[in-house]
């Protein structure tokens, strides 16, 4: 684990695993320390991932504003970061909200970043909608698991607008390919890793331009990756199509027998999908 000091005082930490061209990695959650991506199913074999606690997340520390948690404020911490690491450009990887962050900070930065791998991504940052029957529609892919029938209830009790906190906790099965004990213990990691006020301000008023991020990404010239999990309600592969006709080069990837965390579910996949595009090579069908 490192430190650096961002730009208004607050002592942020990162970590660093494996060797090769290094990947700067933002998390999810939102606000959701970086432990839960791991080594991305192995990515750190080919390169060396750079995953960065968020202010107010993991070991880095609380802010003294509050209003630094949201989303285009954290642009900040990016920079911060790249500025520390002495990188001119980046490769620059944002999983879930993670990618409107990533997507943020391309339309201010487009001349820091060298690749844009956008995972299972948020649409927040760029208005795009998703739909309640789109989301339904995928979730009806794993029906025929004995979880299913509670899950896809309290599904349907979220788009309705009538979610409750255990409607919220019982369509964790969706967000996996295998709702193995693997599955289950990265789920019950996550609320202990997740800042649930910090997640509240990053979505704050204010947080989202999407007209001028649209704009901007329109005009960004560096390749782009976007992976969607074929069975990920979160982030519908049609929704991530939609995200990937914003950038001029983009690629999408949809991964079979995935949902929110592609590289815990085919870590092979993921990471021969990741490497090659990292690397400037063709990325592979994931269906064959």
């Amino acid at each position: 684990m490192e430190f650096f000091t961002s730009y208004d005082g607050t002592k942020l930490a990162y970590h660093l695993a494996g060797d090769g061209p290094s990947v700067v990695c933002l998390p999810g959650g939102p606000m959701r320390a970086a432990a839960y991506l791991g080594d991305l199913g192995g990515l750190s074999a080919q390169h060396q991932l750079i995953t960065l606690d968020l202010r107010g997340t993991g070991q880095s520390a609380q802010p003294e504003d509050p209003g630094t948690f949201r989303c285009d404020r954290l642009v900040d911490d990016v920079e911060a970061l790249r500025e520390h690491l002495g990188l001119d450009r980046m490769n620059l990887l944002g999983h879930s909200a993670g990618a409107s962050l990533a997507a943020l900070y391309t339309s201010r930065h487009p001349e820091r970043v060298s690749r844009l791998a956008l995972i299972t991504p948020s649409v927040m940052a760029v208005g795009l909608t998703i739909s309640g029957d789109d989301r339904l529609d995928t979730a009806r892919s794993r029906r025929g698991k004995p979880w299913f029938p509670a899950a896809f209830a309290a599904l349907e009790a979220i788009v309705a607008g009538k979610a409750t906190p255990d409607s919220w906790r019982a369509i964790a099965p969706f967000h996996y390919g295998r709702w193995d004990e693997a599955a289950r213990a990265h789920r019950a990691d996550g609320d202990k890793q997740k800042n649930t006020e910090a997640a509240t301000a990053f979505t704050a008023d204010g947080a989202f331009d999407p007209g001028a991020t649209r704009a901007a990404l329109a005009q960004f010239a560096s390749p782009v990756l976007l992976i969607a999990g074929d069975a990920d309600p979160a982030a519908p592969p049609r929704a991530v199509a939609e995200f990937a006709e914003l950038f001029p080069h983009a690629e999408l990837v949809v991964q079979p027998r995935a949902g929110h965390f592609p590289w815990l579910d085919d870590a092979d996949r993921f990471v021969t999908t990741s490497t090659a595009f990292l690397g400037g090579d063709h990325v592979p069908d994931p269906s064959l």
